[in-house]
């Protein structure tokens, strides 16, 4: 029988890669949001599931706030304001730097809008010496002095993340369990396929042609032999960018597949058969339908 008697709703939220999907993935305990070095990897919200003690908490991974230029950077937008309704606790990171930029201050205006307890996270903190720490503290405090606590802490090293989780866990209400135990994200497996893809997309490919990817899972589907079999179609916005995507003698998309295919049998647990097709979509993110159609939007 389940010892869950409280819930914990947390929005993280920051800038393009501050973090937010590798603190979500590290306290989880598995990866559930793909990560790279490249901004605005994360496009939609993921709910991430921890369950500690008599409390579950639920982790919701946004995209990094930035100033949207397309149909799909609108709807990026959307989603990190709506994460901040109806939540327990707001963990906002930041960069160890000891200025207060234009995304941050959107964040707090938020925020206070909103009236709930957020916490500041300053991430990457095995990157800086401890006397370039109170500068950054300084800078956020006299920006707002509303934070409930102002955290150092790594994803990387897992510094810190003992407290914050006692913090957080101090908002937490009486209420049901609302995933099942074994259950650590929202994420259909389908989903999770497309996004294995999308992240060697954007780990194998230079400039701006993987941030016009999206990834379509046709089929995903078991054999008789207990092998996933995995159909998944890239799209893309322009011709060259099809070209480059399958690359010399499709060498690039082998890469990008066999990438793909190793994690996706991590995760699976089991043998993967994946095929995978490389089409174009004219300058899809402008387009509201094609967004939608590709799984973003608001429902």
């Amino acid at each position: 029988m389940s010892q869950i008697k409280k819930t914990a709703m947390v929005t993280v939220c920051g800038r393009p890669n501050v973090g937010k999907s590798s603190l979500t993935n590290t306290l989880v305990g598995e990866k559930i949001a793909i990560v790279t070095n490249k901004a605005q990897t994360t496009r939609n919200r993921i709910y991430g599931v921890v369950n500690k003690g008599d409390t579950q908490f639920v982790l919701m991974d946004t995209p990094g706030l930035h100033k949207p230029k397309s149909a799909l950077g609108d709807y990026m937008v959307k989603v990190i304001t709506a994460s901040l309704s109806d939540v327990d606790c707001a963990l906002m990171l930041v960069e160890p730097i000891a200025n207060v930029g234009a995304p941050e201050k959107a964040l707090i205006a938020r925020i206070k809008e909103e009236k709930i307890p957020a916490i500041l996270c300053i991430n990457k903190i095995d990157t800086l010496s401890p006397s370039e720490l109170l500068p950054v503290i300084e800078a956020y405090n006299a920006e707002w002095d509303g934070f409930v606590a102002i955290l150092p802490i790594s994803a990387h090293s897992k510094s810190g993340l003992d407290e914050l989780m006692k913090m957080v866990g101090t908002y937490a209400t009486e209420g049901p369990q609302l995933f099942p135990d074994g259950q650590n994200s929202d994420q259909p497996e389908r989903v999770v396929m497309g996004e294995i893809v999308r992240e060697k997309l954007l780990m194998c490919l230079d400039k701006e042609i993987p941030h016009g990817t999206a990834v379509e899972i046709s089929k995903f589907s078991e054999r008789d032999d207990e092998v996933i079999e995995v159909d998944a179609t890239i799209y893309c916005e322009r011709s060259s960018h099809k070209g480059i995507i399958i690359g010399k003698q499709g060498a690039m998309l082998k890469k990008i597949s066999t990438m793909a295919r190793k994690d996706m049998e991590k995760f699976m647990g089991t043998k993967v058969y994946l095929q995978t097709w490389v089409k174009v979509k004219e300058n899809w993110r402008e387009n509201q339908n094609y967004v939608r159609s590709f799984g973003y939007n608001d429902n």
